[in-house]
């Protein structure tokens, strides 16, 4: 396995269409937690303090994944569906086709970070 040294190294290794993707991504978790470093963690990019991860994510063939906490998806489990997208207990898929909003990486991320009490 490859280690991913920081973002721009993870984000230049992805499949090329997602690329784009996970650019918007990373731009809006650094909007929304201006004072949370960026982190590599368990060999995928995200926003932490510490050993605390707020929001993770990662590029796959064909589709990307954000992962924050079970409380911050289930708390928005209505708007994940509502635009489309298929979620587990920890994360929620998008891609090109199905892309992620901007408003909801933002509500994501802040509602995983309240519930990490950061």
């Amino acid at each position: 396995m490859t280690t991913i040294a920081d973002h721009d190294a993870y984000i230049a290794a992805a499949p090329e269409a997602l690329r784009p993707l996970l650019v918007q991504l990373r731009a809006q978790l650094a909007r929304t937690l201006p004072d949370i470093e960026e982190i590599i963690a368990y060999n995928m990019p995200g926003f932490g303090v510490g050993q605390s991860i707020i929001a993770g994510y990662a590029a796959f063939s064909k589709q990307c994944g954000l992962y924050v906490t079970k409380g911050a998806i289930s708390a928005h489990a209505d708007d994940i569906a509502a635009i489309g997208l298929k979620a587990t207990k920890t994360g929620v898929t998008f891609s090109p086709s199905k892309p992620i909003s901007d408003e909801l990486i933002a509500k994501l991320a802040l509602a995983s970070r309240k519930e990490l009490g950061l």
